[in-house]
Order: C-alpha cells, then sequence, then structure tokens
C-alpha cells in the first residue's frame, strides 16, 4: 500500500464506518478505515454503551424491590456503577477496537478525513485514493439551542454525561427525548436531584402519549422534578451555579446542566463542496446508500449522517448493505437494489425499531399512530397477563398495535412497561415479514410471558 490506494476508503469508524470496511473485505475488496477520534466511535465510548451501564443498577434495584422477599438496599453504589461503565468503555482506550480492524484486513488511517477531490482523501499528509468508493460514515453531534447566555455557562452534551465519574448534587437536563430522559433517570438513581425540563405535556413526544406519560411517572418517582410546557429562556452561571430561568416563570438552580435537544449529522470539514455537496448538510442516498447528486457514482454514506435512522443498529444495517454494494459493483456484478434485497435498507422505511431504557421502557417499531387517510387500525390495550403479574407487583405497562387493515398485517407496535425491550423483535419480526395477522395467529405464546400479550391484542382486534 506504499501509492496509499485501496479500493474503498472509509471516513468515520464507529460501529457504522467499521461495518462498510469489514464487509468491502470480506468481499475481495482492500479498505482504509479513517478515524479522528477512537476506533469504535460514539456508542462505544459515549452512547449506547455507557449510557446503559449507567441505567442498569438502578433499574435493576427498583425491579427487585418490586417483589416481595428479596432483599435490597436503599441505593446502588455510584462508585462501582462508574467503575463498571469504565469497563464497558475499556476506560475510553481504543487499542481493542484497532487490533480487532488489522486482524479484519482493514487498514486503520488516524486523523481527520477530508474529501479534497474524487476518489481521494486527506488524512494530514497522506493522500488515500479509492479505487471504487469513497464512504462518509462519521455519525452525529449534538444541536446547540439558541438560548441567550448558554454560551457562557459550563454545560454538559452527551458525551460529559456519559463519562462522569462523579454524581452532581443537583442536575438540569434540557430535552425530552430520548438522552434527556435516560440520563435524567440515571443520574436520579444515582442520586443527584435532577430537574428535567421539557416544551411539550410529557417526554418521548414522538411516541404515543401513553408512552410518555409512563415514562414520566417513572421520572417523578425516582424523585426528578418534570418542568412540562416549559423551556429555558436565560442561563447564567455564579459562583459554580448554574441557573436556569423558565418559559411562564420560575427558575432551577444546578450545579450541572446537561443539554439535551438533539443531534445533526457531523458533516463539518468534510470537503463536500468537491462533490457537488455542502459541509454541514444531511447526505440524502438511495437504499444502496450511493450519495445523491453526485456524478460518478463514487460516493456513499451511511449511520446518521444520512439523517435516514440515526440508530447504532440501523446505521449497522445500513453498512452491511453498502460494503457489500461496494464490494459487487467493484467486481463487475449486476446488482438489484431492490425493496428487501440484500443491496438496500429497505427497513430504514417502515420498519425501524428502537428501545428507550428507562424504567419503564419503550419499545417500538414502524408506526407509532394510525397514518391520516389511510386503511389503518390502532389497538391499545394493557400489559396485563399472568406473565406480567409474576414479573412485577403492581406492574403497569401498555402496548399500541397499528393494523393495516386492508391487508391485515401490522404496520407498528409500540410496548410500554418494565422489560419490555425483549418483547420488541417479535414485532420487528412481524412488520417486516408482513406476517398475516390470521398466520400470527397460530403463533402461540409460551405462558406464563409477558409475550402473551400478543394473543389479547389479536383477540382485541377480534380474531
Amino acid at each position: 500500500m506504499a501509492d496509499n490506494g485501496y479500493d474503498v476508503v472509509v471516513i468515520g469508524a464507529g460501529p457504522v464506518g467499521e461495518n462498510v470496511a469489514a464487509r468491502a473485505v470480506r468481499g475481495g475488496l482492500t479498505a482504509a478505515l479513517v478515524e479522528s477520534e477512537r476506533y469504535g466511535g460514539e456508542c462505544s465510548y459515549w452512547a449506547c454503551m455507557p449510557s446503559k451501564a449507567l441505567l442498569r443498577p438502578g433499574i435493576a434495584l427498583a425491579a427487585a424491590a418490586r417483589l416481595p422477599g428479596v432483599p435490597v438496599g436503599d441505593r446502588v453504589d455510584p462508585a462501582a456503577v462508574f467503575a463498571r461503565r469504565d469497563s464497558f468503555t475499556s476506560h475510553w482506550d481504543d487499542a481493542g477496537q484497532v487490533s480487532w480492524a488489522e486482524g479484519a484486513g482493514i487498514v486503520p488511517v488516524r486523523g481527520a478525513g477530508r474529501i479534497t477531490g474524487e476518489r481521494e482523501v486527506t488524512v494530514g499528509d497522506q493522500v488515500l485514493r479509492a479505487r471504487h468508493a469513497v464512504v462518509v460514515c462519521t455519525g452525529s453531534v449534538p444541536r446547540t439551542p439558541r438560548i441567550p447566555g448558554l454560551d457562557g455557562v459550563r454545560t454538559w452534551g452527551s458525551r460529559e454525561a456519559t463519562s462522569a465519574s462523579e454524581v452532581p448534587g443537583r442536575l438540569a437536563v434540557l430535552g425530552g427525548g430520548v438522552v434527556g430522559v435516560e440520563m435524567a433517570q440515571a443520574f436520579a438513581k444515582l442520586g443527584s436531584q435532577v430537574d428535567l425540563i421539557i416544551t411539550g405535556e410529557r417526554p418521548l413526544p414522538r411516541y404515543p402519549e401513553f408512552a410518555g406519560d409512563l415514562v414520566a411517572a417513572g421520572l417523578r418517582e425516582d424523585g426528578v422534578r418534570v418542568h412540562a410546557n416549559s423551556g429555558a429562556t436565560q442561563v447564567s452561571e455564579k459562583d459554580g451555579v448554574i441557573r436556569i430561568e423558565l418559559t411562564g416563570g420560575g427558575e432551577v438552580l444546578a450545579d450541572e446542566f446537561l443539554v439535551a435537544t438533539g443531534r445533526r449529522p457531523a458533516t463539518d470539514g468534510l470537503g463536500l463542496a468537491v462533490a457537488g455537496l455542502t459541509d454541514g448538510d444531511t447526505l440524502a442516498v438511495d437504499d444502496s446508500g450511493l450519495v445523491s447528486g453526485v456524478d460518478g457514482g463514487w460516493l456513499y454514506a451511511a449511520g446518521d449522517v444520512t439523517g435516514r435512522a440515526p440508530l447504532t443498529h440501523q446505521g449497522k444495517y445500513q453498512a452491511r448493505a453498502v460494503g457489500d454494494v461496494i464490494a459487487a459493483r467493484a467486481k463487475g456484478e449486476r446488482i438489484d437494489p431492490g425493496p428487501w434485497s440484500a443491496y438496500a435498507s429497505t427497513a430504514d422505511h417502515t420498519a425501524v425499531p428502537q428501545v428507550v431504557f428507562t424504567d419503564p421502557e419503550v419499545a417500538s417499531v414502524g408506526l407509532t399512530a394510525a397514518e391520516d387517510g389511510k386503511p389503518h387500525r390502532e389497538i391499545d390495550i394493557d400489559i396485563a397477563v399472568a406473565g406480567s403479574s409474576l414479573h412485577a407487583d403492581g406492574y403497569e405497562g401498555k402496548v399500541r398495535m397499528v393494523v393495516d387493515t386492508e391487508r391485515e398485517v401490522i404496520v407498528g407496535v409500540t410496548f410500554a412497561g418494565p422489560d419490555v425491550a425483549e418483547l420488541l423483535h417479535a414485532g420487528t419480526v412481524a412488520v417486516v415479514g408482513e406476517v398475516p395477522l390470521r398466520r400470527l395467529w397460530h403463533a402461540v405464546p409460551a405462558y406464563p410471558t409477558i409475550s402473551e400479550v400478543w394473543l389479547r391484542l389479536l383477540e382485541e382486534y377480534g380474531l
């Protein structure tokens, strides 16, 4: 590789970029994987893994307390929780990820990659030339709201929250999305007094109302003060105390302030003008990952930068298709990136699963509500079966199934309740497979499990 020539150059070595490169190599190509921070990316060090490691001990303690006869303490041990979190992040050392890449036949290249020509990426004083494709997998970065005084105040983003090693006495959280509610609950269970500031009536506004209401109740049970229909109008800091003035009056005082108001594609400084695009923009792609509006068919993208489904598992799904597409096209093979083929990320449009790992959990795939003008019907029921009553005293949960009544197939399902995440994949299979409800009736749920709720849903539908 003395000439720095590769079949594929991938910019961004998170889970998405790793999968693109690995699939390309598996397909017989050479691949360079460029990373400016840590191999393994956001998910490994600052998002999915550390956040769930922070959440799980407190949720396990609460779950044990719902079962008579199980000895439990009053609170978790923050030091032990942080130590376990650190083990999952490999203490923020990416040597293991680099070793994996090298073992997979991928060439790691350290530094910030910038597109400087067609099929050309410059990293420091190296110029990497791609014979077939350049793939952008640089993920996303936090979106900062415009609030007077915010730029002069010490704040946390998601990275600071998930990598913290001390529990603040008072934590204010701005934003009722997934990061906001998960970190609000994690630190409440670790011992912080948490104030959650949200603009709507309930958190998680993209989900059915029952999901947000159940999560809000769970947060309040943990002592979180939820400021609904609110927002931050002014922020200031004095003597280490952060003051957040709220919409409609009132204020919150905090020792740390987590701003969790969404993310945007990390495409700044990539040199996209070379391809006729604009740095900072979302990279629109077709289902094979080919970036729209670029001549020559050499630029691909996968993951958060595409704006399609900003979730780690969905980005990895896209990456597998992109790597296979590039390898096949490099060999001159004719491929059909049609719906549900191996060369298309079809599920992005209709079957994106997601779990919010709060207590209670929220798990959803496909539509969360009936679409106007479509032959859809919503079936809402309580999760009240033998399995849920055995799972925890006072178990409270709900589920919605959205059905296309013309085809009699499920097009969406949302669960909210303790430990519902493991119910989700059955819903994902049903949506992707377009399993007819009358056939699904013969998928008998084991007794006594919470999955018996599937039988109750079908009965409520009328089967």
